[in-house]
């Protein structure tokens, strides 16, 4: 009887392993593909370096969350690629009026301004798409990993 219950419970176990892993998966796709639906598109680089993988974001990833279950974790990520992957940021939270001198850079054109240079530019107004949709389907992520939970576990 120990060892049929030992068996039963490895079973289990494994299936909620399963089940969890499915249902992340399915979550983070479902977050990645409403992230670059409300993403502001000029070019449609943003959009492309919005994604998911397994474990920590890439290098160069300047927005980042995750979805987590015991020591598994998926990281949904903005930035990626782009050839200034600060843009994510300034793309969600805006930026405040500022200068830009030749060469570009917030910090070089503070500076150039500062010394009568740069050119000034008044800011752009913050266009959320990552933290809204994140906020969107929280509720929904775990509703789904229970219930994918609960339905591997009657098959054992």
């Amino acid at each position: 009887m120990a060892r049929s219950l030992e068996a039963k419970l490895k079973r289990a176990t494994e299936a909620v392993d399963r089940a969890t892993t499915r249902a992340m998966e399915r979550a983070a796709d479902e977050l990645v593909r409403l992230m670059k639906s409300l993403v502001s598109v000029e070019e449609g680089d943003l959009r492309a370096s919005i994604g998911w993988t397994w474990g920590a974001a890439p290098d160069g990833a300047t927005a980042s969350d995750s979805i987590s279950s015991g020591e598994k974790r998926i990281t949904i990520y903005a930035g990626v690629g782009l050839d200034i992957p600060a843009i994510a940021r300034w793309v969600e939270f805006g930026t405040e009026p500022h200068s830009v001198a030749k060469g570009g850079g917030t910090k070089a054109g503070k500076s150039a301004l500062a010394k009568g240079g740069g050119v000034p530019h008044p800011g752009a107004k913050a266009h959320p798409y990552f933290w809204p949709a994140y906020r969107a389907k929280r509720k929904s992520i775990v509703s789904q990993m229970r219930k994918e939970i609960r339905k591997e576990l009657k098959k054992v």
